[in-house]
């Protein structure tokens, strides 16, 4: 993989070469820095504020999908043969964007910082939803809140602008030629994999397993990049030197969903958003879980795989997955091997693997008859937030007694982790009041929480004992009616 290629991509309709920047440099730097293009704005440089929200384009099969991502923890080089939208693409024949227009109707705009993040968000929910004929069908309320669940204001309020997101629907339709963009990203494709040099660092982007492999042997301390939702602070924030990347987004085979008998494969290379959309078509217990982890921009550039290859204590993936049995695939130039998810973690962002080992894929076993199956998740903000616990239980229940559990817990400890002493408080008996509060009283010995910015110690594990019990009530024979009279009780008491 020699020479040194040019990073070529659309911004708008115009066609950009780079060859003369870092392979670390955001999206954000370049367009403000280099091109001059201010509308983007740079608020928290870490995924979160929403006000560098743009849009992507990337060829899908015969049509091009269209997502928001957060320009200031994007790199340059993973803009390649791909299209880049910024709100100064948005002006129509000289007028403005119905989206733009309909925010200064519902005096959407305050101080307008954060102004320009909300109209891509915006832009992509209307581009998605208008074609040559008009509007197909207008967002709902929820829809447009999921989608700016990535942008804050503080200002607002939000109504003025989830108002114009309806607004913008009654303004004559501008629509997206979308398969005159496609011709054009097809042009853009690559026959051979990407290799981009700037000074003594590297990016790779192999696009073939097999070469992906390769290179990590021959490069086993170059930095593994997925959706660079993490990785991209380890650039803003701690300022490091990430030297080589290795990037893994024009690989084929990870980003497929296999659907197998037993399980389905998600492959490291796959998307948070649509990760979690096959998980929750066999999970849907898992809805509000993709509905609340991170923000839209970030489920888009994220990955599945990566979000576990990252083994935060704080992911809010590897609870419910580890519940599920989850597996990981490890693959090297040696071949593939296969573990237990929460064998994958051995100490705080410490890993089983070896150093040309990449995670390849995760599998998801299918639901087994008679599981009953919860992940919670307890944040100080509902929408967009790290959690301060995230729980997830998985039970069988064979003859009125537990025949298998799994209980896991982030937040809680080191790493993602399974509750053995827990497990064993459940495991022979019978799904009753008396077995949740041994098992609550087991999750001492399991965990010994921290304190943090985010909750105290005692926070913590009293938040833990809630979810159990929480999930008992909700899976008990008699659950429904019964906690509804446990409500009514509650209530009464208190009053």
């Amino acid at each position: 993989m020699a020479g040194n290629a040019v990073v070529r991509f659309l911004l708008g309709d115009e066609l950009v070469e780079v060859d003369d920047v870092s392979p670390a440099k955001s999206v954000l730097n370049y367009l403000r820095e280099d091109l001059r293009r201010k509308g983007t704005k740079e608020g928290c440089a870490e995924g979160d504020c929403g006000a560098c929200t743009v849009v992507l384009g990337e060829l899908n099969g015969n049509d091009v999908r269209l997502r928001t991502v957060n320009a200031c923890i994007q790199f340059v080089p993973s803009l390649d043969g791909k299209a880049l939208f910024t709100v100064e693409d948005l002006r129509h024949n000289g007028a403005l964007h119905p989206v733009q227009q309909a925010m200064v109707d519902c005096h959407g705009s305050q101080c307008g910082f954060c102004t320009p993040g909300f109209v891509m968000s915006l832009w992509n929910v209307y581009a998605d939803c208008v074609t040559a004929a008009g509007c197909s069908k207008k967002p709902s309320e929820a829809e447009l809140r999921t989608a700016l669940t990535g942008n804050l204001c503080r200002c607002t309020g939000y109504r003025p602008i989830l108002e114009a997101g309806q607004r913008m629907f009654d303004h004559p339709p501008v629509h997206l030629d979308r398969a005159a963009l496609a011709e054009k990203l097809r042009a853009l494709q690559r026959s051979t994999s990407l290799v981009y040099k700037h000074g003594n660092r590297r990016f790779f982007a192999p696009r073939t397993l097999a070469e992906l492999l390769e290179l990590r042997a021959a490069h086993p301390k170059a930095t593994i990049l997925a959706g660079c939702t993490d990785v991209g602070l380890w650039v803003n924030k701690q300022l490091r030197d990430i030297g080589d990347i290795l990037y893994i987004g024009e690989v084929a085979e990870l980003k497929q969903i296999e659907k197998r008998a037993d399980m389905i494969v998600i492959g490291a290379g796959v998307s948070l958003t649509d990760g979690y959309a096959a998980v929750d078509a066999l999970y849907p217990q898992v809805h509000e879980m993709w509905e609340r982890f991170a923000s839209v921009p970030i489920r888009n550039a994220g990955t599945l795989g990566g979000n576990v290859a990252n083994g935060s204590p704080i992911g809010d993936s590897m609870p419910g997955l580890t519940a599920l049995g989850a597996r990981v695939v490890l693959q090297s130039v040696r071949g593939p091997r296969t573990i237990a998810l929460e064998d994958l973690y051995v100490d705080y962002m410490k890993k089983s693997m070896a150093a040309d080992e990449i995670v390849a894929a995760v599998e998801v076993p299918l639901l087994s008859a008679g599981v009953q199956f919860r992940t919670y998740k307890v944040s100080k903000r509902y929408d967009s937030d790290i959690s301060a616990v995230c729980a997830a239980f998985a039970l069988r229940i064979e003859e009125g007694r537990i025949a298998h559990a799994r209980v896991a817990f982030g937040g809680l400890a080191a790493t993602p982790k399974r509750a053995a002493a827990t497990e064993a408080a459940l495991l022979g008996q019978p799904w009753n009041e008396a077995t949740a509060k041994a098992a609550m009283n087991a999750l001492g010995d399991d965990y010994k929480p921290l304190t943090d910015m985010r909750a105290s110690a005692d926070y913590r594990g009293a938040t833990a004992r809630n979810l159990l019990y929480r999930f008992f009530l909700e899976t008990r024979a008699d659950g429904v009616a019964q906690l509804a009279a446990d409500q009514v009780s509650v209530f009464a008491n208190a009053g």
